[in-house]
């Protein structure tokens, strides 16, 4: 065989390893944004509400029966502690380098889960967007819950794969509080930019929306990912392998 036709033969085998590359990038990219914004929103929503009265942090809250205020300020801690503890979950090379660290982590996490999507529920009914923003409270606190619930048991079942799938829906949903800010300021500006709308009023109907519409939004790019990730995996375990001819 010719040393022309052996390079055409190899050409096959060598190309996953040029795209690889670039696909890790792409992956380390898509992890450093969502790692930086989750932590930057887990930070900034959170900390005004450690450092500040109750009543000047809550004034549409200080009408609240004290318990639906308490479920406020447990949600608010919870879940932005779980939104600064996920990134290490989805870190795929701490996860491999300290599997321990991870479980430790992963039951930090679903405990921060169990409690703010718990209080979520406590505080959705008095919560400011009025009745559409309660139904977007609750869906988003039950799926949340569900998926959260439902990664813990497939990991004690052993089932990595199945768990790794429902700790990415559960992330998403953990993320839908980075979503729904970033949403609302988005769309307020365009209200007001394009509309002329009042900016008070812009704020109220794009956070109306994004309570209602966030978790499905977040949902939506997981499963598309969940998607994409497997045609990958089974495209690489279909391809064949270079003739060592």
């Amino acid at each position: 065989m010719s040393l022309t036709e052996q390079k055409t033969i190899g050409r096959p085998g060598r190309q996953p390893s040029r795209r690889r590359p670039r696909g890790r990038a792409r992956r380390r990219a898509a992890f450093g944004f969502l790692a930086v914004t989750a932590v930057a929103i887990a930070v900034f929503a959170v900390t005004p509400y450690l450092t500040l009265s109750s009543y000047g942090n809550l004034p549409e809250y200080a009408d609240r029966p004290t318990a639906v205020q308490v479920a406020f300020y447990v949600h608010v801690f919870f879940a932005g502690s779980a939104l600064l503890l996920s990134p290490l979950q989805i870190a795929a090379r701490l996860r491999a380098r300290a599997p321990r660290f991870h479980r430790v982590v992963g039951r930090i996490v679903f405990g921060c889960i169990a409690v703010g999507g718990c209080a979520a529920l406590v505080m959705a009914p008095f919560n400011t967007a009025g009745p559409v923003g309660a139904v977007g409270i609750v869906i988003t606190a039950l799926v949340w819950l569900f998926c959260a619930a439902a990664a813990l048991r497939a990991i004690r079942r052993r089932d990595v794969p199945a768990h790794r799938r429902w700790a990415v829906r559960t992330f998403a949903l953990t993320y839908t509080a980075v979503t729904l800010r970033v949403g609302t300021l988005t769309v307020m500006g365009l209200l007001v930019a394009l509309f002329g709308m009042d900016a008070d009023v812009a704020h109220t109907r794009a956070y109306t929306a994004f309570l209602l519409l966030a978790w499905a939004i977040d949902l939506a790019v997981a499963e598309c990912y969940l998607v994409t990730r497997h045609r990958r995996t089974g495209d690489r375990h279909r391809r064949p392998a270079p003739n060592p001819a």
